[in-house]
């Protein structure tokens, strides 16, 4: 009896032995299968060209920043929208003055207020202008202008500027030019003119030299008042961080006197036009000026006025990108409400 009990006891033992080994082995199985699987289905040809992407792995940088972009714009034209009634109000606020000008204009002649003769109703001169741009006489006239007092505008900016610095930092180089300075600055462009004319001739060279010479004193005088009373606080706290000489006149006299060196640049790019057109007016076949005095011996006085508004519109674009140069060379500047 107690060895068929044995004998069942090791059978039983037996059969246990042999089901854990081969569960054990059909565990191992199917890890080994979920191991494989996915390099399976990640060469086979069956599976596609797309696969999942592994997790932690890094997404492709536009995707990324698609979500960012589009947000980004969205705020943007929500902001636009929101502001747009302020900038319509404030636009027609800024125009309200030309427009009722313009009205003015319009109906004075019309009205008989004014010899229309002398002054023609505005509708005309606009159709004088529109027949001299159709016909290329103003776009030549203009490029010749142009091409005379930008050329002198930069050599006035070229030189006016660095002798400005110079002398505004440099005393003993201040009162050595000094009296010079305050002899020519006193004396007119146009006085002087019949002088560049009997020097240089009636060509180009004198209308550039009268150019250079009206538009050097705004920049150089503006340049030399914006280096000698930038904020001494500044110059304190910069010469407290040990900075040396070039370093403190690049970081902190330059950076404090473009706001007031650019006022005399706009001053001077007014000047340019205006003084150019009253040298052309003298002596010169082409430009603005030449237009404007040719219509008036010939007695077109809306071609005149058609020449005046182009003048007026050429300065007032001129004057609004130089502005813009100014905001971007000092935008570290803060505002003065904030």
């Amino acid at each position: 009896m107690s060895s068929t009990t044995g004998t069942t006891t090791e059978k039983a033992d037996a059969t246990h032995a042999a089901t854990t080994t081969d569960a054990a082995s059909t565990t191992e199985k199917v890890r080994a299968a979920s191991l494989t699987e996915p390099a399976e289905s990640a060469t086979s040809p069956e599976a596609g060209t797309s696969t999942a992407p592994t997790p932690g792995a890094s997404s492709p940088p536009d995707a990324r920043r698609a979500p960012f972009l589009t947000t980004r714009v969205r705020r943007t034209a929500l902001r636009t929208v929101r502001r747009l009634p302020h900038l319509l109000l404030k636009g027609a606020t800024k125009s309200a003055a030309i427009v009722a000008l313009l009205l003015l204009w319009e109906i004075a002649p019309r009205a008989g207020l004014v010899d229309r003769t002398f002054l023609p109703p505005f509708s005309e001169v606009a159709d004088a202008w529109w027949g001299l741009a159709a016909d290329g006489q103003l776009a030549d006239n203009a490029r010749a202008s142009l091409a005379r007092s930008f050329g002198g505008f930069g050599i006035a900016v070229a030189v006016a500027v660095p002798l400005g610095l110079l002398i505004g930092w440099y005393r003993p180089v201040a009162d050595l030019l000094g009296p010079l300075l305050e002899v020519f600055r006193n004396t007119a462009a146009l006085a002087l003119l019949p002088v560049f004319v009997l020097l240089l001739g009636i060509g180009e060279t004198s209308k550039i030299s009268i150019v250079v010479y009206a538009c050097a004193w705004p920049i150089l005088l503006n340049t030399i008042s914006a280096v000698r009373h930038v904020d001494p606080t500044l110059l304190k706290l910069a010469k407290s961080m040990d900075l040396s000489a070039p370093r403190l006149f690049q970081k902190v006299i330059l950076p404090a006197s473009v706001p007031v060196m650019f006022t005399g640049i706009r001053l001077a790019g007014a000047v340019s036009i205006l003084v150019l057109v009253a040298a052309e007016m003298i002596g010169a076949k082409a430009g603005l000026g030449y237009l404007i005095n040719a219509s008036q011996y010939n007695f077109a006085i809306p071609q005149m006025y058609a020449g005046i508004i182009t003048i007026s519109a050429i300065g007032v674009v001129f004057n609004q990108f130089l502005v813009t140069v100014e905001r971007r060379l000092s935008s570290w500047r803060v505002p003065a409400g904030g």
